[in-house]
């Protein structure tokens, strides 16, 4: 894996290398998502509209035939593991 030491600007501002932009598909104007971890910051692009349809009918796909949840059947069960699941987020 590739590590870059950035400097922190007055405002705590960084700057990510071009490579790391185009390699990432990160444009001028566009967002990201400051994840925090234990010990460390995870930036990741947002996903373009295009992107999300495609994940969400792939999970739409995933979920056909299967039954309806019911209220009381998430009792106990962690939905943000289920998003992560469903969504393929890695901890």
């Amino acid at each position: 894996m590739v590590s870059i030491r950035l400097k922190v600007g007055p405002k705590g501002q960084i700057v990510i290398p071009k490579v790391f932009r185009e390699a990432y598909g990160i444009k001028e104007g566009g967002e990201v998502i400051v994840e925090p971890r234990e010990d460390e910051l995870v930036i990741k692009r947002v996903p373009d509209t295009e992107e999300l349809l495609r994940k969400l009918k792939e999970y739409h796909k995933k979920r056909k035939g299967k039954k309806l949840v019911k209220l009381g059947d998430l009792k106990g069960i962690s939905l943000e593991d289920e998003f992560d699941e469903a969504w393929g987020i890695e901890e």
